[in-house]
């Protein structure tokens, strides 16, 4: 055997066993007459002694040729360590080394292999696999393992069968590109990569199956953000005969499940709120409810003065941050700047402040008296010593433009504690939303997705307000899961196929294996899908899924340690019948 033990498992109870370690070398300090190596595995840390007057003299001199990352296998004697180090588990003891083998050298790392490195990202992804020996990068692997580890028992425990679905599936629209696959034996056609692996688990459905779940990769080739892959992880359900309330239920069980086991916090609440609800109170459909600083509308309060601004504008909204009256000119114009960034695209913005003496003092005071803006201050729940911050315009964008400055103050300000918890659903989301640029509606989820039923009187009349069968489950935030109940007759497929502007024959084209399936005893059924990367950055107390990610891509989309995507060869692009133009 290479090694009888790990490098983290020995300790005083072990004291005069000869035992056999195996790692990687962390650090070495010379002493001339002794040399102590610090030698690491997956484990943990275990220091070794060379000693002059104790070692055999080759396995001593040896040991002086010892560099950072060489891979060594040692044969030895626990000992007592006479400074021992109560930071390392295997604090206790040393290993007093009688043979020593070079089982690799090294070259020396581009960056230190510490928890406090000196390599900058660029060059930590190029060398990913030096990194992932970095104990940040390994831990946060074996967080992932632990939390994928109690999914698959969570729902195993409730009898939902784990059954893999392709990869290799045909290119349907479901709302971000496809990366698409030629296919060598079936000349000018192609596969595409699995967006998700949605009409599958609704055919597992019609097949019987019941009760489905998948830790799955899928794949859309869109822009890329920090918290967004071109690959990614999900923890992919679907149930037949249930309801909306029975699928709400199981996942806040998942949820509730994981924080207990994983985090050892127990959380009771779970709120549902509806997407208009959202909307209208925080200005995004993954609210963060941590922290206040809830919307209020103020047209009412703001409008038919003389201030032309507020006038013209479709909504008049703010916010109040609790605390904020002391800040200065200076930090108020930042703000304001902050706002006007091309990221937020906020044409200005005004402030009150709420004076101790219960009076206000504004930037539109020349417009607005002290009972005006009182009204204001009741309207946002603002107290003495806070501060207003109101915005105006179209109401989406501006309901949006608010929503970036309530998050950016709550990170400023230290709100967003990653060690509170705070869940909730998100219900009754609009089936479709229109685009303005084409006129078309698209589906807000997927064209899978049921209307409510007593809504479905509106599809002729009046279809952007039609609401979904839909649901979210928002952490932190950020939005972990989303799921529906399915649309399970033909009919009314078809007519969801149709207000989305597909032709009959468009339809039949790309979904007619579905439509099919429908004829042929198709169950009620709806499902739901987790993000697995994005949860186990917020269990993990991040919010950056890179992080989480064995091998993740940059910004761009490439894999920089193995140089991907790269170009092929001629005779490759042939035989796939491809010609580059």
């Amino acid at each position: 055997m290479y090694r009888s033990h790990n490098c983290g498992e020995l300790n005083a109870s072990n004291i005069n066993t000869e035992v056999t370690l195996a790692g990687w070398v962390q650090k070495s300090r010379d002493k001339g007459f002794m040399n102590w190596v610090d030698l690491r595995d997956r484990y943990g840390v275990t220091q070794l002694i060379f000693d002059e007057g104790r070692s055999d003299k080759s396995v001593f001199e040896l040991a002086k040729t010892l560099g950072r990352e060489f891979v060594i296998q040692v044969k030895g004697t626990v000992i007592e360590r006479e400074a021992k180090n109560k930071n390392m588990l295997t604090g206790d003891i040393e290993i007093l080394v009688t043979e020593l083998n070079i089982l690799n050298a090294s070259l020396t790392p581009p960056f230190t292999i510490e928890d406090e490195t000196d390599g900058g990202e660029d060059i930590r992804m190029k060398y990913r696999y030096l990194d992932i020996r970095r104990n940040p990068v390994k831990n946060n692997l074996l967080f992932r393992h632990k939390v994928a580890m109690e999914v698959r028992k969570y729902l195993s425990d409730l009898d939902f069968c784990e059954v893999e679905t392709p990869y290799l599936i045909k290119s349907t629209p479901e709302g971000a590109r496809d990366f698409v696959v030629p296919s060598r034996m079936n000349e000018g056609q192609f596969y595409a990569l699995p967006q998700s692996p949605q009409t599958f688990k609704q055919l597992l459905m019609v097949g019987g199956m019941d009760k489905y779940f998948q830790i799955v990769k899928c794949f859309r080739d869109e822009d890329l953000r920090a918290d967004r892959q071109p690959e990614f992880t999900q923890i992919d359900c679907e149930m037949a005969f249930v309801e909306q309330e029975d699928i709400l239920n199981v996942f806040e069980g998942l949820t509730r499940h994981l924080l207990k086991e994983i985090k050892g916090i127990e959380v009771d609440k779970f709120p549902r709120i509806t997407y208009d609800y959202a909307m209208k109170t925080y200005g995004n459909d993954k609210p963060d409810i941590r922290f206040g600083m809830e919307f209020g509308e103020l047209n009412d309060f703001a409008q038919h003065k003389d201030f032309p601004v507020f006038n013209a504008a479709e909504l008049v909204v703010g916010i109040a941050v609790s605390g904020a009256g002391n800040y200065t000119r200076k930090e108020i114009d930042g703000l304001i700047d902050w706002m006007k960034r091309p990221q937020v695209g906020a044409s200005g913005m005004v402030y009150v402040k709420c004076n101790e003496d219960g009076t206000y003092k504004s930037s539109v005071d020349k417009f607005y008296d002290q009972k005006d803006l009182a009204n204001w201050a009741k309207v946002t729940g603002a107290k003495a010593s806070d501060m207003i911050f109101v915005v105006s315009g179209p109401a989406h964008k501006t309901r949006t433009q608010l929503s970036a400055l309530r998050m950016e103050l709550a990170t400023r300000l230290g709100l967003r504690n990653p060690a509170e918890f705070a869940p909730l659903w998100v219900v009754d989301f609009p089936l479709l939303e229109l685009d303005e640029e084409s006129g078309r509606y698209h589906a807000m989820h997927h064209p899978f997705t049921s209307p409510k039923p007593e809504d479905m009187a509106l599809l002729e009349t009046d279809p952007g307000k039609v609401r979904a069968n839909a649901y979210d489950m928002v952490l932190n935030g950020n939005e972990i899961g989303g799921g529906s109940i399915r649309i399970h007759d033909k009919a009314t497929q078809q007519l969801m196929f149709k207000y989305l502007g597909f032709t009959p024959e468009e339809a039949k084209e790309q979904f007619g294996f579905l439509m099919d399936a429908f004829q042929f005893g198709a169950p009620p059924h709806g499902g739901l899908a987790f993000g697995l990367d994005r949860l186990v950055a917020i269990l993990g107390g991040q919010e950056t899924i890179r992080d989480f990610i064995a091998f993740p891509k940059n910004n761009s989309g490439r894999d920089v340690m193995i140089d991907a995507p790269s170009k092929i060869d001629d005779a490759q692009l042939k035989e796939l019948h491809i010609k580059l133009v």
